[in-house]
């Protein structure tokens, strides 16, 4: 079944490839879908295409000059036009997203806010109808007093886990800070729960990513459907 899903979500990240421009500046998101993009897009750049990319993670910038993609840093540039990154859920309604499974979710929103469009790519089994259905929304937070931090975000409605590593030791983020996985159910607001979560003392950002989404690529064994957000809903 992961094939499967493989198979779809490069296809998705191919085809949202075609939005990248001779002279953009790219920002590149973090997870199994953005490696599909990144190598696509290593493949277009060694054919000539020139664009500098802003990427979201360590992970993402090593696979990125592994395939040859020039970096560039918030130093040097400024404004992003375009950001193609995944997602773990996507309300198909709202497009509303929670992202943040791959660990990098405070650099996502960072570089999602830079950017003039943000295109997501995902296989058609992260479309639900209401965000929280099946995958808990990760917050970052300060390795110091993460307990209380936890109470606090348990106190919104939430089962708050500390992830952890395969061996049992906390995940540490590229900043230095800890996630916990916070499992609200299905999401009644969530504009609302994301500034709540944004007010809790201890917590950086949430993968709650609420009105961001300019479009949503999704493919399935039917094809290729792109979803586009109604302007009206903008923040």
């Amino acid at each position: 079944m992961s094939g499967d899903r493989d198979r779809l979500k490069r296809a998705a990240a191919l085809y949202a490839l075609e939005e990248i421009e001779e002279g953009m500046v790219v920002g590149l998101g973090t997870g199994s879908t953005a490696r599909f993009l990144i190598e696509g897009l290593g493949a277009r750049v060694a054919q000539g295409l020139k664009i500098r990319a802003i990427p979201t993670s360590k992970a993402t910038a090593l696979l990125a000059r592994r395939c040859g993609i020039p970096l560039a840093g918030f130093e040097e540039e400024r404004r992003i036009d375009l950001t193609i990154d995944g997602a773990d859920e996507v309300e198909r309604r709202s497009l509303d997203l929670i992202k943040g499974r791959g660990g990098a979710l405070l650099r996502e929103k960072i570089v999602a806010a830079a950017s003039a469009r943000l295109v997501i790519v995902v296989d058609d089994g992260k479309l639900v109808d209401r965000l929280g259905e099946r995958t808990p929304v990760p917050v970052e937070v300060a390795e110091f007093g993460w307990q209380a931090t936890a109470l606090a975000l348990e106190r919104l409605g939430s089962v708050a886990r500390l992830r952890r590593c395969d061996g049992g030791d906390p995940y540490v983020t590229d900043g230095g800070n800890l996630i916990l996985d916070c499992d609200f159910g299905a999401i009644k607001d969530p504009a609302a729960l994301e500034r709540e979560i944004a007010l809790t003392v201890g917590a950086f950002e949430s993968g709650l990513f609420v009105g961001r989404a300019s479009a949503v690529v999704s493919a399935s064994e039917e094809g290729i459907e792109v979803l586009e957000r109604d302007p009206r809903r903008r923040r």
